[in-house]
């Protein structure tokens, strides 16, 4: 990997202004983290969810709208709700059935048993790889769980892919087909937060900055 010097002396003064806002999002990941409440956590994962495709401001949106009825509606009602709301509506599907097994396996206590998986990469492996978490790939099990406080993985989407390319960090900007190849992508984006002394969960915040002049959610 060769990053031009003049990519990193950029990036840092772009971090280095924005430093504050970044530690800002960061720390309301870590509050999620520290109450662990099961239904916020649900949220955020059906957040996740809804944002494929589309991105986090229909997602968001979409969640303020189902509101609590998230949590007890039938797939059909909250379609209902997200007509002219998200351009997929029927994946309401996707989060009623994830619903319902984290409520008859897990007793809707996702985030303990994510804090019992100590392997980062086996943790997201649940997520990412279990058939009854649906409509959830590698890209929004990292999402979700950098959302809910845990740090160390990389968020490889349209954007990000973009940037790293950009700076030749990667040969591509394809996403990567198997669960291999995101995992080597995402260890060079981890090189590259070592040249940048910062961690890779403030690289992605960073590099989101840079391509949408805002801090994501």
């Amino acid at each position: 990997m060769t990053v031009k010097p003049e990519t990193i002396s950029e990036l840092k003064e772009i971090y280095n202004l924005i430093r504050p806002e970044i530690k800002k999002r960061l720390d309301e990941f870590e509050e999620n983290r520290r109450k662990a409440d099961n239904n916020k956590i649900f949220e955020e994962l059906s957040f996740c969810i809804l944002s494929s495709g589309v991105g986090p401001k229909m997602a968001e949106h979409s969640i303020t709208v189902m509101g609590m009825n998230i949590h007890k509606s039938s797939d059909a009602e909250l379609s209902d709700m997200l007509i002219d709301v998200h351009k997929y509506p029927e994946k309401t599907s996707y989060v009623v059935a994830t619903r319902e097994y984290l409520k008859e396996h897990f007793n809707y206590a996702l985030f303990e048993h994510l804090t019992g998986i100590e392997d980062r990469i086996e943790r997201r492996d649940f997520i990412a790889a279990n058939k009854s978490i649906r409509g959830v790939g590698m890209v929004q099990a990292s999402h979700f769980l950098r959302n809910i406080g845990f740090s160390g993985y990389a968020i490889l989407d349209r954007n990000i892919l973009t940037a790293l390319n950009k700076y030749g960090i990667l040969e591509d900007k394809k996403p990567p087909s198997t669960r291999n190849k995101y995992i080597e992508k995402e260890n060079l984006m981890i090189d590259f937060s070592d040249k940048l002394s910062i961690s890779i969960d403030e690289l992605d915040l960073l590099l989101w900055y840079r391509k949408n002049n805002k801090i994501p959610r």
